[in-house]
């Protein structure tokens, strides 16, 4: 705590907001638009193997906040304060840090599947800056974050060569989903039938562990339609990758907020549809959206 104590002392309006706006970059929507945006323009395997390394870093960090159930400092020591407007994304147990986890592993990530030096300091910056971020603003302690950082790192180093080989070996690729459904569900029957307290960390746990369940079992749809089917490029004009990235994101936004009440009301179990909804989620981006790319490339070429 002695860390946290020191940053405390140091805080002031300015850093707070400059350090708040970088927090963001470990939030689970950023997480998936960078994502689906490499994946939509840049580089379908990279985008593969970005989501499949942060969904494993979700299922361990879930697996070990609900094993070691460590509160959150300001818990540990309700004399300790922390920047306010970090709250409401502070939820859950302190160890390991979700943010922490989500950043390192998307930008330690695309500095290991790219080559140009200056995007890789970029993001080696943000794998310094976002943990920090949790820090400064009271929300987690060093070792959270410190354990979150090795996962995260652990998982983008051992899994590159499993996509290089998965590029090439379709078997391969559905060895990995098929492993990642495993471990999703052996975690959520850890979560429903193992002695935990039933309270909001139970409860938040399940929803991830029914989140990713939805989302791996929608990459499965996807893979197996574009290696089959559509096959879509990346490339494009540069106009068209903005109307790529801006309509993907909308559409899977309204997917996502739109199926929500249909989806409570024709599931009567509010995991089911949760897990419906995201899988959903991913179709209307893996799937769907992609079907219009052909058609975007031809009026570019006109």
């Amino acid at each position: 705590m002695e860390v946290l104590y020191f940053l405390e002392a140091v805080r002031n309006s300015f850093f707070d907001a400059i350090v708040s706006f970088v927090t963001i970059f470990g939030e689970e929507t950023i997480f998936m638009a960078i994502c689906m945006m490499i994946f939509w323009c840049v580089d379908k395997w990279q985008g593969y193997y970005l989501l499949l390394t942060g969904f494993a870093g979700t299922v361990i960090n879930q697996t070990l906040k609900m094993t070691f159930k460590i509160p959150r400092p300001w818990v540990k020591d309700p004399n300790f304060t922390i920047v306010e407007s970090a709250r409401e994304a502070a939820t859950g147990y302190s160890f390991p840090s979700g943010h922490t986890q989500s950043s390192v592993g998307m930008f330690g990530g695309i500095a290991r599947a790219n080559k140009n030096k200056a995007l890789r300091i970029i993001c080696i910056i943000m794998c310094v800056l976002v943990p920090f971020s949790r820090l400064y603003l009271g929300v987690h302690t060093p070792l959270d974050v410190g354990v979150s950082v090795v996962i995260a790192l652990l998982l983008v180093f051992a899994g590159y060569p499993l996509f290089i080989k998965a590029k090439e070996k379709p078997a391969v690729m559905y060895g990995i989903l098929a492993f990642m459904t495993a471990i999703v569900i052996g975690a959520l029957i850890y979560f429903l039938l193992g002695k935990h307290e039933v309270n909001e960390n139970l409860t938040s746990a399940i929803k991830n562990a029914c989140t990713l369940l939805g989302c791996i079992l929608g990459l499965i749809v996807v893979y197996t339609v574009d290696s089959r089917v559509t096959n879509f490029s990346t490339e494009a004009v540069w106009w068209v990758q903005i109307i790529k990235v801006l309509g993907g994101l909308v559409l899977v936004l309204c997917v996502k907020e739109g199926l929500r009440t249909p989806f409570e009301l024709i599931f009567v179990n509010e995991y089911v549809a949760r897990a419906a909804r995201y899988f959903m989620i991913v179709i209307a981006g893996g799937v769907i959206w992609p079907l219009t790319f052909p058609y975007l490339s031809r009026i570019s070429k006109k």
